[in-house]
């Protein structure tokens, strides 16, 4: 971890207090439409939300003066659902309909605003029937800010499932159980599961979305008295969240899942790329995914797969985030009778993380006196979203597309700034009749100079 003196660190602390956490507002005006809140940085923590009106100059277009001459009109509790729908999130979405039925102000065209902070924090999504590793640095402890085990989008945790398991997207379950097990805590375990949280919605893929901070395992002090912002944190906790802007250790990440046809999900959300260290497809220790398994499903603990880490590589290195089945290794039982379970443990990298559509053309380039670096790029698709508007499913359907390539390395290494084309002429066509894009992970460096 870098180390900074006490002054600077008050400094950016009160940078995150005046600067760092502005109140961001997104508007929707009523009717069957999309509100989105969004934090590049951190995960959301919603202040206040107004359904109703409030003024007569916001989504006035086309409507006569008596749908907007009310502007004394507010839903109550408002802010109650936009809190459990989107705190602890780095993406939320939703319709503005949701309070269609709860009609205020009968006859006002009324609108959706919503004021939300971006609170630094590690965001963790862990996949049903995976394990969520929570950990901190030595001498911190976790805080957990927020937990939901259910769903919220149909792309999450969804690498070949049916859409059936996806489509319910109203499937919100804030839980407790995560900060009475983990904080305080240096690290900690916590499997995503029915068997912890219940089952929010029956037949539904779930994932445990979790924001948490790290803070000094010291007594806090008291909170700031004379806070002048929204928000008022104690200096501890401010302290530990410049930390998470400037910890520049790379902390190993860790992924594990059962046996089965569930999701592994690697994620470097908030920062940089992912770099696949290990992987272990087999078994290691008698404590991992023993639920309901017999003694002897679990008793072997030196079965592993050999080649489980190039797997992983070719699959996920260079990506932000990257899910695949367990099912990959199902034809390649090393040990038969035992109950496996996959885990990967994987860096997050910074690196500047770049997608070109096909028949786009990538534009690479650094800072004057920087050269590229080519971490990883890849040649095909991976996922049905990525360059995908209004393509037809048929050119979106093979997500087993995996071509890791040289060739952006070999063009465009060492050099300021570089263009190279997503194209079957450059890179071959690895998979005919898929709508495909380039991923690219590259870094700017000063080139190294070699005294004579």
């Amino acid at each position: 971890m870098l180390c900074f003196s006490t002054t600077f660190l008050l400094a950016t602390t009160c940078l995150l207090v005046n600067a760092g956490f502005p109140l961001e507002t997104a508007t929707t005006c009523e009717g069957d439409f999309v509100h989105r809140l969004s934090c590049n940085d951190g995960v959301i923590r919603v202040q206040t939300a107004l359904y109703g009106r409030k003024d007569s100059k916001t989504c006035i277009e086309g409507r006569p003066s008596h749908q907007f001459s009310n502007t004394a009109c507010s839903l109550q509790g408002a802010v109650d659902v936009l809190k459990s729908r989107c705190d602890g999130k780095k993406v939320c979405e939703l319709s503005v309909n949701v309070f269609r039925s709860s009609d205020p102000c009968f006859g006002t065209y009324k609108y959706l605003q919503t004021k939300y902070h971006c609170l630094p924090a590690i965001h963790l999504i862990t996949c049903e029937h995976s394990v969520a590793h929570l950990h901190c640095d030595e001498g911190q402890v976790i805080s957990v800010y927020h937990a939901n085990y259910g769903r919220n989008d149909q792309t999450t945790c969804s690498y070949k499932r049916p859409a059936s398991q996806t489509g319910n997207i109203d499937c919100i379950n804030p839980t407790s159980k995560v900060a009475e097990s983990c904080d305080g805590e240096n690290s900690c375990t916590i499997v995503a599961s029915n068997s912890v949280f219940g089952d929010p919605c029956y037949g539904i893929y779930k994932y445990l979305e979790v924001a948490y901070v790290c803070q000094s395992s010291l007594s806090p002090p008291r909170p700031i008295e004379s806070c002048k912002t929204m928000l008022c944190f104690s200096t501890t906790f401010l302290l530990a969240t410049t930390c998470l802007l400037v910890n520049a250790g790379f902390p190993l990440e860790t992924a594990t899942t059962c046996d089965g046809d569930f999701v592994h999900r690697l994620s470097c959300t908030d920062i940089g790329v992912i770099s696949v260290q290990t992987a272990l497809y087999g078994r290691e220790d008698s404590k991992t995914c023993i639920e309901g398994k017999s003694l002897q499903e679990i008793s072997n603990t030196e079965c592993s797969l050999q080649g489980a880490v190039d797997v992983l590589k070719s699959r996920c290195d260079g990506k932000k985030v990257c899910e695949l089945s367990v099912n990959v290794f199902g034809s390649s039982d090393t040990c038969s009778g035992t109950y496996k379970y996959l885990q990967t443990k994987y860096d997050c990298l910074p690196a500047i993380h770049l997608i070109t559509c096909e028949h786009s053309v990538a534009h690479l380039h650094c800072d004057e006196g920087q050269v590229i670096s080519v971490y990883h790029a890849n040649y095909g698709r991976t996922d049905q979203t990525t360059c995908s508007y209004k393509r037809p499913a048929s050119q979106t359907g093979n997500i087993d597309c995996i071509y890791p390539t040289s060739k952006v390395a070999e063009s465009c290494g060492g050099k300021n700034n570089c263009t190279i084309e997503a194209s079957n002429s450059v890179f071959g066509d690895p998979c005919v009749g898929t709508y495909k894009y380039l991923e690219v992970a590259y870094v700017c460096q000063y080139p190294l100079v070699i005294n004579s």
